[in-house]
């Protein structure tokens, strides 16, 4: 029986063309040699991301049929071509090698993971969300319920998604401070997200309350949203009630022509009782879900003020002057006084010590407008005497 080394199998491969020399053996994987009867010899194995067949047989003469039903032995319902010599003039496939003719068959899978083909299929939702959907029983193959997210599928397989009816909000408000024709402005209380992760949630979002007076993304998950605040953290958002409105108020936080203003209660007191923090922001490798201060990420710069201190807190105004993701969150834990109740960057407390106060900005009526949300009385626990 004729053996292939890994080194005979790359030596064939760029006789076909299909490596080159950037390749080595090691990168021919999971080799089986077999029989498929006394005068030939069969190798498989896998080379970037693909599986193959080598046939060495002197009889075979370019008989397509005689050369799969050799191939078959092996695997009797494989799909793929048989690749064609690519140093002959005309159509041939059997390639001279030590002394043998030999043949390469690609396998060509039309087989596809459940979650990926979703993902393929409607790219607008994240295979990650996908894979929520698969799990939870909500998507079916051919009238069969599947919960496998590695499930094979063909594009001749039916899929069905079994869309789980929504939830009904309509029991549940939000403080709204504004409203008119174009926008909405309310009062975000805390441990409500802005918007869903996913196309698949049964959680009350602020997007969710928008939908119900915007006609600005109604399809999505993100109906009315303009900018965001984090869970944790309280006060203004405002939210655009058609598309014009929103293309002109996200100029504005684009071209940082909007003004923030921030409370905070931190966990220790700054040195410096006002200064600007003009660092810049990337996500934290090796804690994805937060951010740090890193010379290669965007450009974050915050303004910040102490209005009252005791020993242990320090209650401070905010301006961020760009919309880093946990930017005032990053540069407080960055000059040691983490905001208070911070789980990700500090330690826990009753709530995130952190309220988006007011948000400056001009509407479609034309005026610039500020709006305001009333400090939460915890956030003046430690300072019972100031009056913002």
């Amino acid at each position: 029986m004729a053996k292939l080394s890994s080194r005979d199998i790359l030596d064939i491969l760029r006789r076909f063309e299909l490596a080159g020399d950037e390749n080595v053996p090691r990168h021919i994987e999971s080799v089986k040699t077999s029989n498929p009867n006394p005068i030939n010899t069969l190798v498989s194995f896998n080379f970037n991301r693909n599986q193959f067949f080598i046939l060495l047989d002197d009889t075979a003469d370019d008989d397509i049929e005689y050369i799969m039903k050799q191939i078959r032995t092996k695997k009797s319902t494989i799909t793929g071509k048989l690749l064609e010599n690519p140093s002959d003039s005309e159509t041939t496939y059997g390639l001279p090698f030590k002394g043998k003719s030999c043949y390469l068959y690609q396998v060509i899978s039309d087989r596809k993971r459940l979650d990926g083909e979703l993902a393929r299929r409607y790219p607008e939702t994240s295979r990650s969300t996908w894979q929520k959907y698969i799990k939870a029983g909500h998507v079916s193959i051919n009238g069969v319920v599947i919960t496998s997210t590695k499930h094979e599928v063909t594009d001749i397989d039916a899929i069905s998604i079994n869309t789980p009816d929504a939830p009904d909000f309509s029991d549940q408000d939000l403080p709204i401070l504004y409203i008119d024709d174009n926008v909405i402005v309310i009062n975000k209380p805390i441990g409500v997200l802005s918007h869903a992760k996913g196309v698949m949630s049964e959680e009350f979002t602020v997007a969710e309350f928008f939908r119900r007076y915007s006609s600005y993304n109604a399809d999505t998950n993100r109906p009315g949203i303009i900018h965001r605040l984090d869970r944790d953290t309280s006060g203004v958002m405002i939210g655009a009630r058609n598309e014009e409105t929103a293309t002109m108020l996200q100029k504005q936080f684009a071209d940082r022509k909007t003004k923030k203003t921030y409370f905070a209660v931190l966990n220790g007191v700054p040195k410096l009782d006002k200064a600007n923090i003009d660092l810049p922001i990337a996500r934290n490798p090796t804690a994805p879900s937060t951010f740090r201060v890193d010379g290669k990420g965007k450009s974050a710069l915050t303004r910040y003020e102490v209005i009252a201190r005791d020993d242990k807190h320090a209650l401070v105004k905010l301006q961020p002057k760009t919309g880093r993701t946990h930017q005032l969150r990053v540069h407080m834990v960055y000059i040691n006084t983490p905001i208070l109740g911070d789980k990700l960057y500090g330690k826990p407390a009753a709530r995130l010590y952190l309220h988006a106060f007011s948000l400056e900005i001009t509407i479609p009526s034309g005026n610039r407008t500020t709006f305001t949300a009333p400090l939460p009385p915890e956030l003046l626990t430690f300072f019972p005497d100031i009056q913002i």
